[in-house]
């Protein structure tokens, strides 16, 4: 039987605790910035090239806006000058039978920008918004 890569649409948010719906996640990514360095007596006449910091994308998260929902607002609130709220965010992406298949670990997230939806009087979309997470680390667990 041959096997055939996990479909991204069923998945799993949860911040703090409390497991949150959203429509789409983006920005699960890890770059090493590059350090180069070429010591003056060598022979070779180019760098060498190192593996140097990890650098991590903030992670953009969609959802329909709910009545009464102010959770992610009360979050944002939290910060006040270079203090916030800070809370670890665990994304997982789930199997047939809804148990994860690959889990992406964000440290000490804190909630860096929302954007309200597009609204406009003849359309017919729920009404969705942006949230962005900055993060300290991410890891990534495949099972």
């Amino acid at each position: 039987m041959a096997e055939y890569p996990i479909p991204s649409f069923h998945f799993q948010v949860e911040w703090g605790g409390t497991r949150v719906g959203f429509a789409e996640v983006s920005g699960l990514s890890i770059e090493h910035q590059v350090i180069e360095y070429r010591e003056g007596s060598s022979p070779i006449y180019s760098s060498i090239k190192m593996p140097g910091i990890p650098k991590y994308s903030n992670i953009v998260m969609k959802r329909g806006i709910l009545p009464h929902d102010n959770e992610f607002f009360e979050w944002l609130n939290t910060t006040k000058l270079n203090k916030v709220e800070r809370r670890d965010i665990v994304i997982k992406l789930l199997n047939e039978e809804h148990e994860p298949v690959m889990i992406w670990k964000a440290r000490n997230a804190f909630p860096v920008r929302v954007e309200g939806p597009s609204l406009k009087a003849t359309g017919n979309e729920a009404a969705i918004e942006t949230l962005e997470i900055a993060h300290e680390g991410l890891t990534i667990e495949n099972d």
